[in-house]
């Protein structure tokens, strides 16, 4: 049963922090999932991690195309085509308990300036904590990734 990690957001914005760890992920041979709550962010998403290092590359495309389940990042808002490994929520994008169990990893990125998405993590984390899953909490006030709490694991 994979876990799931909270990333508080405080000094960068989600491509950003979602760059890295999707790289990560490849990394480690998962197929990942973003899931966002609007196609038009996520559009703008697409965007971003096109425009991403050039000394980097991060294969990826929009749900609804014709190569959706052959897509190593796959952006969505919904359920992912590309079965995947891993599931990275943006946006207030949620993730229900059961959709854990099969995964290697869950992220819930969020931002720490938005007390509306500060709220949605918080309720995210007690759902999921509450059956059971394993989660930690990772936050960037510092300056540097630090965790700061974890239950079930």
């Amino acid at each position: 049963m994979g876990e799931v990690y909270f990333y508080h957001l405080t000094r960068r914005a989600v491509p950003e922090v979602l760059a890295p760890l999707l790289e990560r992920s490849l990394k480690q041979g998962w197929r990942v999932a973003v899931r966002g709550g609007d196609p038009e962010r996520l559009d703008w998403l697409d965007q971003k991690l096109w425009q991403g290092p050039n000394d980097g590359f991060l294969p990826h495309g929009l749900a609804g195309g014709e190569h959706d389940a052959r897509q190593p990042i796959l952006l969505t808002t919904g359920a992912a085509a590309n079965e995947p490994d891993c599931v990275m929520a943006v946006d207030g994008a949620t993730v229900a308990a059961e959709e854990v169990g099969p995964l290697a990893r869950v992220c819930i990125l969020f931002d720490g300036n938005d007390d509306a998405a500060v709220a949605e993590a918080r309720a995210q984390w007690s759902a999921l904590t509450g059956a059971g899953i394993g989660a930690r909490y990772w936050s960037e006030e510092s300056g540097k990734w630090e965790e700061k709490a974890s239950k079930n694991v």
